[in-house]
């Protein structure tokens, strides 16, 4: 089994774990020292205190938003997704937005973000003149279908 390694940068920092066996998601936590109110509207950098190395070079590391939190409140990453780089040695830190219509607060040691670490597909790249055709073709958006 591969190991990610994970170094408590503040010893208040909790080590990410899964809620459930079958959790595909590592939980980070918040690391405050006092509550933060993030207003509608707000978006805020959270530390959480950890750095981490990957086992493999062709690893990334993606944060995402934990789904109680957007779903009920509004909150989500103010990115999207995160993407940790390989070879990044410096803080995780998670950026929140509150896209709801009430103030949300995040306690010290609250669950912000959901990590996952998968391996990459290593490719080089090729300028071509043309590409394969496909059923598809070059049909966007809704293009296979309304619903």
């Amino acid at each position: 089994m591969d190991i990610l390694k994970i170094q408590k940068l503040d010893p208040k920092a909790i080590a990410p774990v899964k809620a459930t066996i079958g959790s595909a998601c590592f939980d980070l936590h918040a690391l405050l020292e006092e509550a933060y109110v993030l207003q509608p509207g707000d978006h805020h950098l959270f530390h959480t205190g950890l750095s981490i190395e990957m086992p493999t070079d062709d690893c990334v590391c993606l944060l995402f938003s934990r789904s109680g939190m957007g779903v009920k409140h509004g909150v989500t990453l103010s990115n999207s997704v995160g993407v940790i780089d390989s070879d990044y040695r410096g803080e995780l830190c998670v950026a929140l937005v509150n896209h709801g219509d009430e103030p949300y607060t995040v306690e010290p040691e609250d669950r912000i973000a959901q990590m996952m670490v998968i391996k990459t597909i290593p490719l080089e790249i090729a300028v071509v003149e043309a590409l394969n055709e496909t059923e598809r073709g070059t049909g966007g958006f809704g293009s296979t279908g309304s619903k």
